[in-house]
């Protein structure tokens, strides 16, 4: 049998998997961060995934007695991408936060990372006023607002190099 190697002309679009890179990024993410867990001797964690996206978050960590809610977003290091839609659910949650995740598109490895939350045991942080509207439009052209959704830029985050600085600011944990 003849194997050939596919050009990169050839490869399917991203877009066309990203529900895949979604979930791949997650679990990469949450292994991570157990495996940071795990090297500070916390033992005492757990997961718990939202069954339905409604809570405005995605996961739900809890270690050292401190639970978050935390929303995932991705984007590839190269990206341009100045904003994220985050759910007003969040704001409702004690120690709901964002977390901006940010990956190589060849090897898939994560960081650096962009926190936005307040520390453990903090108020939650505000997501501000500005409502998101739909990508795309109606049959006018028309982009609907989208009042449960606010448009978080960039510059309201905090830039964490590595996975043991998210661990800290999620879970107020020193390196052991």
């Amino acid at each position: 049998m003849e194997t050939t190697s596919l050009s990169a002309a050839a490869l399917p679009v991203e877009s066309a998997h990203s529900s895949a890179r979604e979930k791949l990024l997650e679990h990469l993410f949450i292994g991570e961060l157990l495996r940071c867990l795990w090297r500070r001797k916390m033992r005492n964690m757990e997961v718990l995934r939202a069954e339905v996206d409604m809570g405005g978050y995605d996961v739900a960590i809890e270690a050292n007695q401190v639970l978050r809610y935390i929303q995932l977003k991705s984007s590839h290091r190269g990206a341009k991408t100045a904003t994220v839609p985050v759910n007003v659910n969040l704001q409702t949650k004690p120690g709901g936060c964002v977390i901006w995740m940010r990956f190589d598109p060849e090897t898939v490895e994560l960081g650096p990372y962009l926190w936005f939350g307040a520390g453990p045991g903090e108020p939650p942080l505000s997501l501000g006023d500005r409502v998101a509207r739909h990508s795309k439009g109606d049959r006018n052209g028309q982009k609907a607002f989208r009042p449960n959704i606010r448009v978080l830029p960039i510059g309201r985050f905090q830039k964490l190099e590595t996975i043991d600085m998210v661990v800290d600011a999620l879970f107020g944990l020193a390196i052991a």
